[in-house]
């Protein structure tokens, strides 16, 4: 994976797999998050495992780049806990036993935990043995059994390798631990070659899921013995730009800005070298990237802003990424203007990057520009007629104190778009989105009317809760249409779902004062399906 790109609401990456797929993740509050990829899974509109993938790279980033508290910050007071943490009283303990006592302590709980002895005897084993010897182990867990032939990969063979790896990541820590650091270096840069072959083996990384935790495991091994070891700074360039634009380079989520301790000002100027050479001889989104980081990793904002404005993306995302490197650097008024010039450029686009937007729209309302914020999200509406850009709309009108008049205007323009049918603004079905406005509004019977003729299932059963306590005969039409294809299905799901519209139904015909008819439907039902006791054993216990 890489390219990983989290903006206010919105989350890009690119991740290998038979090809190099682009996955957007768009944060959708309560509702948890949507995903686009296209992957042909994702083409289908489906939450593909690509998508799993960024969203989980993007909690690890989030949870290591959380702030930590300023000195400046007076923290609120916190209780006292009422007896030290575990560790807390752990340390001083151990740190008051002889040899002896620890080394007793050690074998009881190795003796007792056989995992913790496996570790503890392979430390030992590698500490004693020699070069060639740990060499060949490593070589041995690598090379044998490898899950890809030929373009095949044998899930089962691909989770027992995935263990090998890993075992062969222990090996090479066990190194760093013994002092043998230069060891360890080499080590990882043959495992993680070796593993490119595999990666190649196997037509891409799309079916080897197993092996990117160990994979990611096993560059850290090798960022950690290099920090150790410290090895000359050219070759380690030289390996980095190779390692990075190779097969396994995107899988290990490396970023050379990590190994800028390591390769000091004149190897990220060699690796820098080295990858513009590569960029200009095949000209890859890959050698972009890795130009970029490097670019980053100099700290030359003025030459990466140059490298970033050499391919601007028209919907104004390389504008963000811009405006975001100049903010950072203490440049907001650059920043700003390079903002709103990828806004302007991208016009009236529907697919404007969402991130650009809320940058922008953020900076306006904290400047006090709140009339040009709402010209902003006014403009977004009309070009992009989503429930999120209404209520974005909907927001900034409040603050400015004219939400009555701009909220007639925007169910005007949905309304509009809805009588002629088809597609309306932006990509979605005018006449659904109309009904999820007037549903957030509140306006459940208006809601209602819209969705004749247009309205899916899911809204449909959205509405028949919202209105079954007062418009019950309709709410009730709704619940029985929907009843009909699930008496097909089976499964633990569908016999949840038949549940729950029975008892919205039954509901309904106790508002209508109709519970005999339920009862006939509910045993018309059970006779029909009687077959199937799993259904039958979720009824009773519903109360059915």
């Amino acid at each position: 994976m890489s390219g990983l790109d989290i903006g206010d609401g919105t989350i890009r990456a690119t991740v290998p797999g038979r090809e190099t797929y682009r996955v957007e993740l768009v944060v959708t509050g309560q509702a948890g998050v949507a995903g686009t990829c296209d992957c042909p899974y994702g083409a289908d509109g489906h939450f593909c495992k690509h998508c799993v993938a960024v969203g989980l790279a993007a909690l690890r980033h989030t949870a290591s780049a959380a702030p930590k508290p300023s000195a400046d910050v007076v923290p609120a007071p916190r209780p006292a806990p009422a007896r030290p943490a575990p560790q807390d009283l752990m340390t001083p303990w151990l740190e008051s036993l002889d040899r002896e006592a620890l080394l007793a302590l050690l074998a009881e709980e190795s003796a007792a935990d056989p995992d913790l002895h496996a570790r503890l005897l392979l430390r030992a084993e590698v500490a004693r043995a020699d070069r060639a010897a740990v060499r060949d182990r490593v070589k041995g867990l690598l090379d044998a059994g490898t899950p890809a032939r030929d373009g095949y990969v044998d899930p089962e063979e691909a989770g027992a390798y995935a263990r090998d790896v890993t075992q062969a990541v222990t090996i090479l820590r066990a190194l760093i631990a013994a002092g043998r650091a230069a060891e360890a270096v080499d080590g990882a840069r043959w495992a993680l070659w070796r593993l490119g072959e595999v990666y190649e083996s196997a037509g891409g990384a799309e079916d080897l899921w197993d092996l990117f935790t160990p994979v990611r495991d096993l560059m850290a091994v090798h960022l950690r013995a290099c920090r150790a070891a410290r090895p000359d700074p050219d070759p380690t360039a030289r390996w980095l730009v190779g390692h990075l634009l190779g097969p396994v380079g995107e899988v290990t989520l490396a970023d050379p800005v990590d190994y800028r301790d390591v390769l000091g000002p004149a190897g990220l100027t060699r690796a820098l070298d080295l990858a513009t050479e590569a960029w200009r001889r095949d000209p890859t989104d890959k050698a972009k990237r890795l130009r970029e980081q490097l670019l980053k990793a100099q700290g030359d904002v003025n030459a990466l802003i140059t490298a970033y404005a050499t391919d601007l993306a028209p919907n104004g995302a390389t504008h963000l990424r811009i405006a975001r490197e100049l903010d950072e650097a203490g440049r907001a008024g650059d920043a700003l203007e390079w903002a709103e010039r990828g806004l302007r450029a991208a016009g009236d686009r529907h697919d404007v990057d969402h991130g650009l937007v809320e940058w922008i729209c953020a900076r306006y309302v904290r400047d006090g520009r709140l009339d040009e914020a709402l010209t902003i999200r006014r403009d977004r509406f009309r070009s992009q007629g989503s429930l999120q850009a209404y209520r974005s709309l909907r927001s900034a009108a409040r603050a400015c104190g004219c939400w009555e008049e701009e909220r007639e205007a925007a169910l005007e323009l949905l309304r509009a778009h809805a009588g002629r049918g088809g597609v309306g603004p932006g990509l979605g079905h005018p006449a659904r989105i109309l009904v999820d406005v007037l549903l957030d509004e509140g306006e459940v019977d208006a809601a209602w009317e819209a969705a004749t003729g247009h309205a899916d299932d899911r809204r449909l059963l959205t509405l028949a809760d919202r209105m079954r306590d007062h418009r019950p005969a309709d709410a009730l039409g709704v619940y029985l249409r929907l009843l009909e294809p699930l008496k097909q299905s089976t499964g633990d799901q569908a016999y949840q779902e038949v549940a729950r519209l029975l008892r919205s139904i039954r509901a309904c015909h106790e508002r209508l004062g109709t519970v005999e008819e339920f009862t006939r439907r509910l045993s018309a039902l059970r006779a029909e399906l009687k077959r199937r006791p799993k259904l039958m054993k979720v009824l009773d216990e519903n109360g059915l």
